[in-house]
């Protein structure tokens, strides 16, 4: 038997808004934006902009489209999970549609 709280899941609080999240990629600090809607995110990444659909499997759980795919790697869909919650963070799991491979990471909001 597990003592002690369960984890904080506010999926609600975190659908809409604007958000930071950061990743190490190739050794360096590197941060995305991200603006999101119900049905509509929009990812600003090294000056760049990127829009992707969102469709809700539930309170938690979305997959994200891109809209505008430059290659076959950006055609593949995007399984989030928000795990846990906390008052201006949420820390999710996320993996390419059909890939094993899941990673986490932490976005912060910021509006």
């Amino acid at each position: 038997m597990a003592c002690g709280q369960a984890p904080q899941r506010n999926c609600e609080d975190f659908k809409t808004g604007s958000f930071s999240f950061k990743a190490t990629i190739n050794g360096e600090e590197k941060e995305t934006v991200f603006h999101r809607t119900l049905d509509l995110e929009v990812d600003e990444f090294e000056g760049k902009k990127d829009s992707s659909s969102i469709r809700w499997i539930n309170d938690c759980e979305y997959v994200l489209k891109n809209l505008n795919p430059k290659n076959k790697a950006e055609e593949k869909p995007i399984h989030i999970k928000i795990l846990t919650t906390s008052g201006s963070s949420y820390t999710f799991e996320y993996n390419i549609v059909g890939d094993n491979n899941k990673f986490k990471g932490t976005a912060f909001k910021i509006d």
